[in-house]
C-alpha cells in the first residue's frame, strides 16, 4: 500500500531528497511499502549485504531498519510488516553513514571523519574516543550498548564504499583507505555474539578479503530474486499505488493515462536486479517527475560520477558495445578492485542493468536501462570523448538534425551533420590516434554513437550479418538507416560495401523504410567529405 493512503493526488507530498523513514511517515509523504521484504531480509541471515545504484532508496531502507529495530511500532501502522512482526522489541541501533567520510584528502582525515560519525553514540553510551582508532571505538560502542541495554546490538552501515570510490584510480590512496576501512569493519566479526543483525549497503562490491577480512559469513542479496524489488518502484506499484499520480501527470501533458504510463516506462523503467526480477523504476527520478510535474533526466542533476568516467578511460571502454552484452555473472558481479574492465562498475552504478537471463546457459544479457540513463550517460561522456558538451549538441544542430530525421529527409540530416562535424574538436590524446585509419574510424563511430544517443535515438554499431558488419544502424519510428563509414575513402565505396555485403537485407521484412547511407571521411581534414543516400 501507499502510505498514507487517504491523500488525493493534489495533496500528495513526494519525498524528493528525504531518506528518513520516520519523517516520511509522520509528515505524510508518499511511501511505497517494502516492509514485508525488509522483515524477510532480517530473518534471512545475521549479516546482510545489498548493492544498489545511487539514489535508489538504500538510505531509506537503512533508516526503515533503524526504526523497526528501535521498536517504533507506531510508525508502521497500516504497513505490511504489521502482519509479520509480533514482538516489536527495542534494540540498541548503531547507524553509520560512511558517505559523510568521503572527500577526505588523506587517511588521517578519513579516520577523523569516521570518529565524528560515532560521536553521538559515544555520548549516549558514555564512552571516550581518546587515543583510539575508529575500529576500536566502533568495537567499544558495540560492547557498551550491549552491556548497558542487555540486548544484542543492530548495526546499520550505509554507503560503506563511499570513500573508496573517490580514490579508485589512485593506488596509493586506495591502499591506505582500504586499510582504514578494514580496521573499522573488523569488529563486526569479533563482536558477533553481541550483534542481533548487521546490514551493509553501498554501490559497489569490494571483496571480503580486502575490506571485511574476517567477516566470511555475509549473505549478499544483491542478485537475490526475492529482494530484487526491495529498492525502487515496480511496474505493478505504478499501476496500482501510483495510478493517481500517473493520471495527474497525464493531465499536465494533455495525453491519455496509458500514453503517460508508456512515457514513464521508456524514461525511468528497465532496471532488473536479478535473473528473475520485476521491472524496476528509478525511485528518485519518478518521485521528482511527479513532484515537478514533468519528465526530465533527474538522476543526472548532480552529473555522471567522476569515478566512473575515470575508470572507463582507464579501461578504454567501448561505449558502443554496451547495449546487448551477453556475459556470466562473474563478469559484472565481482569485487571492484579485481576489475579487468569497467563492466562491474557500470552495472553496480546503474548505467547498465540485466535485460535477460538464460537459465540453461546461466548467461546474462546486459544493456542500458532506459532513456534517462542513455541521454544522461552520453551527455556526461561527450566532453571526455569528443570535446563537445551535451548542451552544445542539444542547441541548434540537434533541433535541425532531429527534425530532418523525423520527416524522413536523410539528405538534409546528413548535410546538417556534415556542417556540424566541421566544428568537431578532439580532446587531448586523440591527435596521434586520428593519424591512424583504424583509430580514426573508431573515433567517428564513437562520435556518431554519442550524438545519436544524446538525441535519444536508438543506434547500434558493428552490426553483424552473414557477410560482414555494418558500421552503424540507426532506428527511427518510420525508418531504419544503415550507415557505412569510409576513412580516406569515398562515399560510393561505402555504399557499394553496404550493397555487396547485404547489410540492409536483414531489415527487409521490418515494414519501415530502409535508407542506406555511404559516408566518406578524410583523416587529414578530420571531416566528413561526402555522402551518398540510397532509399
Amino acid at each position: 500500500m501507499t502510505h498514507p493512503s487517504n491523500l488525493y493526488p493534489d495533496e500528495r507530498r513526494y519525498p524528493v531528497g528525504i531518506q528518513t523513514f520516520s519523517e516520511i511517515i509522520t509528515k505524510g509523504y508518499v511511501y511505497i511499502d517494502k516492509t514485508d521484504l525488509m522483515w524477510r531480509m532480517t530473518h534471512l541471515s545475521k549479516y546482510i549485504f545489498l548493492s544498489r545504484p545511487r539514489r535508489f532508496g538504500k538510505s531509506l531502507l537503512t533508516t526503515t531498519l533503524c526504526s523497526f529495530f528501535e521498536g517504533r511500532r507506531d510508525l508502521f501502522e497500516g504497513l505490511k510488516v504489521m502482519e509479520l512482526e509480533k514482538e516489536w522489541l527495542s534494540y540498541p541501533v548503531l547507524h553509520v553513514d560512511v558517505s559523510m567520510a568521503k572527500g577526505r584528502e588523506n587517511t588521517a582525515e578519513l579516520r577523523k571523519a569516521l570518529m565524528f560519525q560515532m560521536e553521538p553514540y559515544c555520548e549516549k553510551y558514555a564512552m571516550s574516543q581518546t587515543s583510539a582508532t575508529p575500529g576500536e571505538v566502533f568495537s567499544g560502542l558495540i560492547r557498551r550498548a550491549y552491556e548497558q541495554t542487555g540486548r544484542q546490538v543492530v548495526v546499520v552501515i550505509d554507503e560503506y564504499d563511499a570513500p573508496l570510490l573517490e580514490v579508485l584510480h589512485e593506488e596509493e590512496l586506495l591502499g591506505g583507505y582500504r586499510r582504514v576501512m578494514q580496521e573499522f569493519y573488523q569488529c563486526l566479526k569479533a563482536n558477533e555474539a553481541m550483534i542481533r543483525f548487521c546490514f551493509i549497503t553501498g554501490i559497489t562490491k569490494f571483496s571480503q578479503l580486502s575490506i571485511f577480512s574476517t567477516l566470511n559469513n555475509i549473505t549478499n542479496v544483491s542478485l537475490d530474486p526475492e529482494f530484487a524489488a526491495i529498492c525502487g518502484i515496480t511496474g505493478e506499484e505504478i499501476d496500482t499505488q501510483m495510478r493517481p499520480d500517473v493520471e495527474r501527470l497525464a493531465t499536465e501533458y494533455e495525453c491519455a493515462p496509458d500514453e503517460m504510463r508508456q512515457m514513464l516506462r521508456d524514461t525511468y523503467d528497465g532496471y532488473h536486479f536479478s535473473g528473475k526480477s520485476p521491472d524496476i523504476y528509478n525511485p528518485f527520478s519518478l518521485m521528482k517527475a511527479f513532484n515537478q510535474r514533468r519528465l526530465d533526466n533527474w538522476w543526472f542533476e548532480s552529473g555522471t560520477p567522476s569515478y566512473l568516467i575515470r575508470q572507463m578511460r582507464h579501461f578504454q571502454t567501448d561505449i558502443t558495445k554496451l547495449d546487448d552484452l551477453q556475459v556470466p555473472s562473474s563478469a559484472f558481479d565481482q569485487p571492484t578492485e579485481n576489475m579487468m574492465d569497467a563492466l562491474p562498475l557500470l552495472y553496480q552504478s546503474g548505467y547498465m542493468t540485466i535485460k535477460d537471463y538464460n537459465f540453461r546457459s546461466r548467461m546474462y544479457t546486459l544493456g542500458i536501462p532506459n532513456q534517462e540513463v542513455r541521454v544522461g550517460f552520453t551527455e556526461g561522456l561527450l566532453p571526455s570523448v569528443t570535446g563537445m558538451r551535451g548542451s552544445d549538441v542539444q542547441r541548434g544542430f540537434a533541433v535541425r538534425f532531429w527534425d530532418a530525421l523525423c520527416t524522413g529527409d536523410a539528405d538534409l540530416a546528413l548535410r546538417e551533420l556534415q556542417a556540424y562535424l566541421e566544428e568537431l574538436p578532439y580532446v587531448e590524446g586523440f591527435k596521434k590516434k586520428l593519424e591512424e585509419v583504424s583509430a580514426a574510424e573508431g573515433f567517428y563511430e564513437w562520435s556518431f554513437y554519442l550524438i545519436f544517443s544524446m538525441l535519444n535515438v536508438y543506434v547500434q554499431t558493428q552490426v553483424k550479418c552473414a557477410r560482414g558488419r555494418a558500421d552503424m544502424v540507426v532506428f527511427m519510428p518510420d525508418a531504419i538507416y544503415v550507415m557505412e563509414l569510409k576513412i580516406n575513402g569515398t562515399a560510393q565505396d561505402a555504399l557499394d560495401q553496404i550493397n555487396d555485403k547485404g547489410y540492409a537485407l536483414r531489415y527487409a521484412t521490418d515494414g519501415r523504410r530502409i535508407v542506406k547511407a555511404g559516408i566518406g571521411f578524410s583523416v587529414e581534414k578530420r571531416a566528413m567529405t561526402d555522402y551518398i543516400i540510397e532509399d
